[in-house]
This record gives structure tokens, sequence and C-alpha cells, in this order.
């Protein structure tokens, strides 16, 4: 007599990662992280790294002394490089340091630096709109001014990767990774698409946009 047993396997879902020292890239230990989701609590080793359970689209909290606490949105697998900002530092804008910075820390320099470029004041005791020439022509105002634009574009590119995804386009067209960055290098959605598209709209955009990729691809070897 065979006697069959089933069997059931749970595969846990882990989120892995390293913390580092925005300004240094200094890895961080003992930072205290904490899955939104779930409560569940672990610390980053000697060398920054952590595994805690978690699943794409849960919330870490971060928070270590000496640091600001810091939010990071999970949006895709793999090793998850988050960066922290010491309390006393401050961020110098551009494209290299941007792409480092949390979801919800690009969220407030944006909204510091428009206050920081804001030239007109209101004042409840003095009455009416005045206008600030220091703030308008200031130093700080002018540089808060040239960091919107490449804040806001990190974001946009955010939200569009959160969307146009590996798995998404490979559920629909399978490729060889090569072929899978080319294509998306090429054939990114704008941001103004992404925010009105539905899932057919992407489905139907990816689709279409492979076609035109295959037929460059002939007519470049051509």
């Amino acid at each position: 007599m065979l006697l069959f047993c089933n069997v059931t396997i749970s595969l846990s879902q882990e989120i892995k990662g390293i913390v580092y020292d925005l300004e240094t890239s200094k890895k961080i230990s003992d930072v205290q992280i904490k899955n939104l989701r779930t409560n569940e609590q672990v610390k980053t080793d000697l060398q920054g790294n952590f595994t805690i359970p978690g699943q794409i689209n849960d919330y870490l909290s971060l928070e270590v002394r000496g640091y600001d606490r810091d939010t990071a949105f999970i949006y895709q697998e793999g090793i998850n490089r988050i960066y922290l900002v010491n309390d006393k530092s401050t961020i110098t804008i551009d494209e290299v340091i941007v792409s480092k910075i949390t979801d919800s820390r690009l969220t407030r320099e944006i909204e510091r630096a428009k206050n920081n470029s804001k030239a007109v004041e209101t004042s409840s005791t003095r009455g009416g709109l005045r206008i600030s020439p220091s703030r308008l022509f200031g130093k700080e105002a002018k540089q808060a001014r040239s960091s919107i634009e490449i804040l806001e574009l990190e974001r946009e590119h955010r939200n569009v990767d959160r969307v146009f995804t590996d798995d998404l386009i490979l559920t629909l067209i399978p490729m060889e990774r090569q072929e899978l960055l080319l294509f998306k290098d090429g054939y990114r959605p704008t941001y103004e698409f992404i925010k009105q598209a539905s899932k057919e709209d992407l489905t139907a955009y990816i689709l279409d946009s492979y076609a035109k990729f295959k037929t460059n691809k002939v007519d470049s070897i051509k």
C-alpha cells in the first residue's frame, strides 16, 4: 500500500536591503527598521544589511540616532539600497543624490524647495500680499527654484517605474534581459500617460511599442 501525503510548502516573502549614509555612502548599523503593514521589526547588522518579512508595495520606517527618521516604499524586487540623511547635514541637489533619496524625503525636499522659492508672502497682521526681494533674488531662492525641476522629474520617474515594471512587460512579451533593458530604455512611457492610463491602455501601449521596437531592430540590422 502506498500512502500519499499532501505537503504544503509556504514560501515566505522577504525584503532585503542595505542602509547607507547619503553623503559618505558608509553603511549604517543598528538601524531600526519596521514594516508598517505587519509591524515586524529588525535592525541592520554591522554591514548595514537587513532582511525583514514583507513584499512589494510595503512601507518600511527607518530610525537610528544621528539621522533623520525616514520611510522607504518598496516597489521592486532585489536588494534595496536605502540612503539616510544625517540630521545635521544639508542635501546637495543633483541627479545623482536625488536618485538615492527615499520617497518621503523626496516629497519633503520638494515642499522645502517650493517654500524657499516663493517670492510672495502673506501676513495676517500686516495685511495683503508682499513681494520679498530677498526671497526673489536671494541665492537660496535661486537654488531652490533650480532644484524643483530636478526633484519633480525624479518623482515622476519613480511613479513611471512602479507601473512600467519588468514583471508586467514579461507577462505580455517573453524576452531576454538585454532586450528588455533596451526596450524599457527606448520606449519608456511618459508620466502624463501613466497618470491617466488604465490597465488596458498600458497593455496596449506595451504591445504596440514592442512591435515598433522589433521593427526598428530589424531595420537597424538591415
